[in-house]
């Protein structure tokens, strides 16, 4: 029989991002929610956009990314973002986890990150921040509406 202790770590998210508002909610494929958080098993947990905005019939559509069989994909969240102009680069940014704690790492994405209000990245220029637990994540320009708390779930330490 498997070691449940095993199974629960492998099925609980280490880490969850709350949407902060209606729209950062319905950015957010539906089954990437569970009770209204995006779950974070494993990292770097990677962020970026699964529409695209494509002119059709004289108007502006947007159009799914296209499933590559046999593919890793390039993010574990995909954000459909409605907005014009476009908040969120296909490949936008990334959580990352080390020996002292967390970081955004921006993924040189056009209109940047931001954490609290402070900003990096943009213009392709990338950047990394500490992030910690209650900090909420920007994923675009400063106008974005894609707003993000990082919540963590670490294990307190026995000792």
């Amino acid at each position: 029989m498997e070691d449940k202790q095993d199974i629960l770590n492998a099925v609980r998210p280490q880490a969850v991002l709350k949407p902060m508002s209606a729209e950062a909610a319905e950015a957010v494929p539906y089954h990437l929610l569970t009770g209204g958080y995006i779950c974070i098993r494993s990292f770097p947990f990677r962020i970026g956009r699964e529409s695209r905005v494509r002119m059709a019939d004289g108007r502006e559509k947007l159009f799914e990314r296209p499933k590559l069989c046999g593919r890793e994909p390039n993010n574990d969240l995909y954000l459909i973002d409605t907005v014009h102009p476009l908040n969120v680069s296909r490949e936008h940014c990334q959580i990352e986890r080390n020996a002292t704690g967390y970081q955004l790492v921006d993924r040189v994405s056009a209109c940047g990150s931001g954490i609290n209000g402070r900003r990096m990245g943009g213009q392709d220029a990338g950047g990394r921040c500490a992030l910690v637990d209650g900090d909420i994540i920007a994923v675009g320009s400063d106008s974005t509406p894609y707003h993000y708390r990082f919540i963590t779930l670490d294990q307190p330490k026995s000792g």
